[in-house]
This record gives C-alpha cells, sequence and structure tokens, in this order.
C-alpha cells in the first residue's frame, strides 16, 4: 500500500510498476489492483480519514510512505512507523525534479521510521527496478 499526500506520485508509481503510461489523473477513491493498494492523498492530509488507511494497511504485507523530493514540508510525524504492524519502506519520488532535494526527502522518510529508503522516478523508471527487486516481484508466484 502506498500513502503519501495528493500529488506525491503514488498513482504514478503504480503506473510505472506495472509498465503502464504515465498518465495524471486525480485518484478519487482507493485503487486496488494485484499488488498495490493506492489511496487518495486525503486520506494522510485529513485526520477523519486516517483511521481508514490503518484498516487498509492490514491487507498488505509492506506499507510504502512515498514523499517527493521536491516537497517543502513531510506529512511523517517522528517515529510514525513505530505504530505500524507491517514493514514500513519510504519511496522517495520526482528525484529528478528541477526541485528535489533526494536527501532531506530521505532523512524525512528515516526521522519517520523507514529503515530502508527508495529513490524512484517513475517517468525515467531510474530506481523502480531495485524496488520491484525488493518486493520480490520478478520472482516466480510461488516463491513470494
Amino acid at each position: 500500500m502506498f500513502m503519501g499526500r495528493s500529488g506525491a506520485g503514488k498513482t504514478t508509481i503504480t503506473q510505472a510498476l506495472y509498465g503502464e503510461d504515465i498518465e495524471y489523473h486525480k485518484t478519487q477513491y482507493v485503487n486496488y489492483s494485484e499488488y498495490i493498494i493506492d489511496p487518495p492523498g486525503e486520506y494522510i492530509e485529513d485526520k477523519q480519514f486516517g483511521f481508514a488507511l490503518a484498516l487498509y494497511s492490514y491487507e498488505v504485507d509492506i506499507i510504502g510512505f512515498i514523499l517527493a523530493a521536491d516537497e517543502p514540508f513531510s506529512l511523517y510525524s517522528p517515529a510514525t512507523t513505530a505504530t505500524a504492524t507491517r514493514e514500513v519502506i519510504g519511496i522517495v519520488t520526482k528525484i529528478n525534479s528541477e526541485f528535489a532535494d533526494k536527501e532531506l526527502a530521505a532523512e524525512w522518510l528515516r526521522i519517520a521510521g523507514c529503515e530502508k529508503v527508495f529513490f524512484v522516478d517513475s517517468v525515467t523508471r531510474e530506481g523502480l527496478d531495485e524496488l520491484i527487486t525488493y518486493l520480490g516481484w520478478n520472482e516466480p508466484d510461488e516463491a513470494r
């Protein structure tokens, strides 16, 4: 499951991971696919929806905190992952943005508790292979 604010790149990275054409569209509802749950950014931006993220997290093996490299702030509080019952990884998106500060975004994710952080650009596919390997998507279904 991917979590992140609106515009962080959750849907875009989902499209890239599945090898689909990158087309921006605002996520209006929780999207389920074979391996990914992609909720709207409002679910993390508004505390009234936070309970839904907790419920969806019980359906997944790994939670991905998405943070764009050009973000001016982080929505993730320090030690946020301490309350998770699943592994939480950090994913820094938009690493090739003109305003990117990859290391600052990664530091914010580490402060939140992400021990593993990936750097990806969904358009150029930079970093996606490493993420796919970590998730085990390049293994046969029986090995997952």
